[in-house]
């Protein structure tokens, strides 16, 4: 019997629009009518909409997406679930929560651009009879979407429950990020058709810091032999019978190191040095060197 095809490993970042990326990943000063989404997609396979994770997406700005990276025919989008379900659980939702959801979503998936919902709960979110009912009822209202579960507990990572996710159709969210006390472990867990890999950053010091702010927990530059590990997850995923895609977004983004270790992860995966930013090629030449191509410099459409 022949051997299967890999399915495709697409890699790329959570969110877009960093500050601290003007001069770093993008032109300082930006040329007139720069797009910084379509700039990204050009180097990139994908990009985690992180937006959606603090209010449903808007249907005209969810089209604006599509129309921005139209001429890109294999770059995919993910995006965040709002943290109404996620992390606002003192009250029940509302039917129109649902709706609002709903509405920029599908115009993502009826676009064919939309790879995964990923519902992101906190460390507190342990295995208990109520959260599960919590999670019962989130990915019964979404199950219409690949919808992917990121839980940071060890609790949850159990025979039983990963063969709960299987049974509807959920993909586990395979997480690298500081461990402690009783946080989830680095795996490569499938139990969906999309497999899911998110790399937080190993910031110790600031991860669990009480006021320490969102730059300062995801600060954190891999050094590629800390990658070499998740490479190889992320093939046996996508060697999966039932996998159709591996999805590795870095989250790491202070300063564009995620757009750093994407690329740098690529060159892991494909074999080949993909093209990087002319500035993040200047910012980080002696980590990018042996990863990136030597036309690096060339601008992206």
């Amino acid at each position: 019997m022949a051997k299967r095809a890999r399915s495709p490993i697409r890699v790329g970042v959570a969110g877009w629009d960093y500050r601290d990326w003007k001069g770093v990943v993008y032109p300082d000063p930006r040329p007139r009518g720069f797009d910084p989404l379509r700039y990204l997609a050009g180097y990139l396979n994908l990009i985690e909409i992180n937006t959606s994770y603090y209010g449903p997406p808007r249907v005209p700005v969810a089209r604006k997406w599509l129309a921005r990276v139209q001429d890109v025919p294999s770059f995919r989008f993910t995006a965040k679930l709002w943290r109404r379900f996620t992390h606002e659980r003192q009250s029940s939702w509302t039917r129109a929560d649902v709706r609002q959801v709903r509405r920029g979503f599908d115009v993502l998936q009826e676009g064919g651009r939309l790879d995964a919902v990923v519902a992101q709960f906190p460390w507190s979110f342990k295995y208990g009879a109520g959260t599960l009912e919590w999670l019962e009822d989130v990915t019964a209202e979404f199950a219409s979407y690949p919808l992917v579960l990121e839980v940071r507990h060890e609790s949850w990572n159990t025979p039983q429950f990963l063969a709960w996710l299987g049974e509807r159709g959920v993909g586990f969210v395979n997480l690298d990020q500081p461990l402690f006390r009783r946080s989830i472990k680095p795996s490569a867990h499938v139990t969906s058709a999309v497999g899911y890999i998110r790399v937080h950053g190993r910031n110790y010091s600031d991860w669990f810091r009480k006021n320490a702010g969102r730059d300062a927990r995801y600060d954190y530059l891999y050094d590629p032999k800390e990658l070499k590990p998740w490479a190889a997850r992320a093939k046996q995923a996508a060697e999966n019978a039932q996998t159709t895609a591996v999805d590795v977004v870095f989250n790491n983004h202070y300063k564009g190191k995620a757009v750093v270790n994407a690329q740098q992860f690529r060159k892991l995966i494909e074999g080949t040095r993909p093209a990087a930013p002319p500035a993040l090629v200047a910012e980080y030449g002696a980590e990018l060197r042996g990863y990136v191509r030597a036309d690096a410099g060339r601008a992206a459409a």
